[in-house]
């Protein structure tokens, strides 16, 4: 963990771009969600948002590739970024999908784009969800 310029705690966990290993980001993502005093809806909420995006991001990554999740803990919010590095022709994630949708319902705020702490050829989904209702 570490502590962003904002005084914020950063916690970022690097996974192989594997399907098997998307639950230890789960857990991730549950627990600090937990410490952080969300309600038991926007724990669940979180945890399915994290997952959809790993899973988005590991369908268009090499399997050699690595999975990056980085959490931004504020004091009435989580912020999420997934990374991983994709094929230089894919220039975005694809938000007419099914599960784009769903990652809009779990979360408060969702975003994608290319090009991410200088790697240009990263794909990213950035997603935030407040500890209770919709602010």
């Amino acid at each position: 963990m570490s502590v962003a310029e904002s005084g914020e705690a950063v916690v970022e966990v690097r996974i192989s771009a594997r399907p098997a290993l998307i639950p230890t980001v789960r857990a991730v993502a549950s627990d600090l969600a937990g410490r952080a005093d969300f309600d038991l809806d926007a724990i669940s909420d979180l945890r399915m948002a994290v997952d959809e995006a790993c899973t988005t991001l590991i369908g268009v990554a090499d399997q050699d590739e690595v999975l990056s999740c980085r959490f931004v803990l504020a004091t009435d919010r989580i912020e999420v970024t997934v990374s991983a590095k994709a094929e230089p022709t894919l220039t975005s994630v694809n938000t007419d999908s099914f599960g784009w949708r769903v990652l809009e319902t779990l979360a408060d705020e969702v975003s994608t784009g290319r090009g991410i702490d200088s790697a240009p050829d990263s794909l990213f989904i950035q997603l935030t969800k407040h500890a209770g209702a919709v602010q």
